[in-house]
């Protein structure tokens, strides 16, 4: 699971075991469950952000970084089970994102139907983290 993958042809499966932010419109394939905010700061200063906070975290873990390309890929396990979970962040330019900096975050779980609002949570808290800084 080295590849980042593509937000624009992201389809996601039936299971209610992922959580998906994006900008209106990135993702063509796939029902996004919450818009983007806008961010403060430039594309650069928002993926160095994100890098600073992934790092900060115990159980997180870089697997792939793209300074170039503005993308992280990340894996997430939790406390208790130890079940690992693969988030995908792109941060997109102001070109991109209709105007602002943004961006389109993916978390998944590698097994179980449910997550029990696990992703949804994780996503959740970064980009209140994100928005703190």
């Amino acid at each position: 699971m080295a590849d980042f993958i593509s937000f624009e042809t992201l389809t996601r499966p039936a299971k209610p075991n992922t959580y998906l932010v994006a900008p209106d419109g990135l993702c063509a394939n796939a029902k996004v469950d919450a818009a983007s905010p806008d961010l403060l700061g430039s594309p650069r200063g928002v993926f160095s952000q994100l890098s600073e906070i992934i790092a900060s975290e115990r159980r997180w873990g870089k697997l792939r970084v793209d300074p170039e390309g503005l993308r992280l890929r990340f894996i997430a396990r939790s406390a208790l089970m130890r079940f690992t979970d693969d988030i995908d962040i792109r941060v997109l330019t102001a070109n991109e994102a209709g105007g602002a900096t943004r961006v389109a975050i993916y978390s998944r779980s590698r097994i179980g139907y449910s997550d029990l609002g696990a992703n949804a949570k994780r996503v959740n808290d970064l980009l209140a983290r994100l928005i703190a800084k």
